[in-house]
């Protein structure tokens, strides 16, 4: 960490600079308060993925930025913010501390707080940063998170690890014994300092394999910003046997949409099928990424299109954890029945089709676009079919 980075001159410049062409200010070699240009334009680079991102950061005099993978491998705010409600207590440990957004947040709900970093460039520029966003109750410790839990005498309320999907060895990597740390390897020692683990994953793994490799899973949490998956929110509880809470969470910036639904119902509920009725609906992201397809058509008392699908229709509108859609046509899959359409512009989408959008714009000749919407599906009697529809 070059400190010289804080110098007014530096920082100035930094901040007038941030829509600046990074290659022209590397080839003019600018050297300013003992910095070279190449530390100037990394502090650049980082400070703009921040702007979306991290707009507390970005927003913050005199924050120094690491490297611009680091901020890339941080929790968004939006997330960090949501996933510290979840949990409280007197302490937690933050294992694999990285940037410090987690712990940010953590701090808020916690009385004290571990930052584990192993980088101590980045535990350093962590520290720093916290100093700065006047955040007095988190210890930075420049370690190994495992290695430092295992110095302590003391239990944590909870420990919270978000375990990095580069292996050295195998690249970038998804199942969790594949991490480093390997959380499966090592939850007998985790146990050993807290009762309640916070495990952070990456929305590419497959929750059957994730329930495979731990153990005591209470609650999982999946989190979408805006219909986008971003991460799985494993919740461990020494000794816990019972039924896993699956909680969807799609943020959006005028609501939240929510659905829970209990794991081992899922497999023990039917859908109900039939045509499609007047509304059709489409589960967010996260719902997707559930699986919970039969919990979704029986909490909301819905009818299915199809089993794979994966298309609710009904009769009256209702408040639904998705997009929800009015049905103004629905023809069967042909070159007659599609000519009948005369649609020049439409939002096209496949679900349990054997066709791509792109085939199909090809196909009819139909731009990207507009306020109507088609989906092209199969329904219950195996019949593949077109909807249009406008939004609800």
């Amino acid at each position: 960490m070059n400190k010289n980075i804080l110098h007014t001159d530096n920082q100035y410049y930094i901040n007038n600079n941030i829509s600046s062409d990074l290659n022209a200010i590397l080839l003019k070699k600018v050297a300013l308060q003992n910095v070279t240009s190449k530390e100037l334009v990394e502090q650049i680079e980082s400070k703009n993925k921040c702007k979306s991102k991290l707009p507390t950061w970005f927003n913050q005099p005199n924050i120094y930025y690491p490297n611009k993978l680091n901020i890339e491998q941080t929790s968004s705010e939006i997330t960090a913010e949501f996933k510290s409600k979840l949990i409280s207590g007197n302490q937690i440990i933050d294992l694999t501390g990285g940037f410090g957004v987690d712990c940010f947040y953590f701090s808020k709900q916690f009385k004290n707080v571990v930052h584990c970093e192993l980088n101590e460039n980045l535990s350093e520029i962590v520290q720093h940063n916290f100093k700065i966003l006047n955040v007095t109750n988190v210890d930075c410790v420049a370690l190994d998170g495992l290695e430092y839990l295992q110095s302590q005498s003391t239990n944590f309320d909870w420990i919270y690890i978000d375990p990095s999907r580069r292996n050295d060895s195998k690249g970038k990597v998804f199942i969790l014994s594949d991490c480093l740390p390997n959380v499966p390897n090592n939850l007998e020692l985790l146990w050993k300092y807290s009762k309640q683990i916070l495990i952070k994953t990456s929305p590419l793994l497959d929750i059957s394999v994730g329930l495979k490799e731990l153990e005591h899973v209470k609650t999982i949490h999946i989190i979408a910003v805006n219909n986008d998956v971003k991460e799985l929110l494993w919740t461990l509880e020494h000794n816990y046997i019972g039924a896993i809470d699956i909680k969807t969470i799609n943020i959006k910036s005028e609501n939240l949409e929510t659905f829970d639904y209990v794991l081992g119902n899922e497999d023990t509920t039917d859908s109900k099928y039939n045509e499609p009725l007047t509304y059709l609906y489409e589960p967010n992201a996260a719902v997707m990424k559930s699986g919970g397809f039969h919990s979704v058509s029986e909490h909301f008392e819905l009818y299915k299109l199809h089993k794979h699908s994966h298309l609710y229709t009904s009769d009256e509108l209702i408040n639904f954890p998705g997009r929800a859609f009015k049905v103004e046509n629905v023809v069967p899959y042909n070159k007659k029945a599609l000519k009948t359409l005369k649609v020049q512009k439409a939002n096209i989408a496949t679900r349990n089709f054997p066709e791509t959008v792109e085939i199909i714009r090809k196909k009819l000749n139909i731009k990207d676009g507009g306020e109507t919407y088609m989906f092209f599906t199969t329904n219950m009697n195996d019949e593949k079919i077109c909807l249009v529809c406008k939004k609800a």
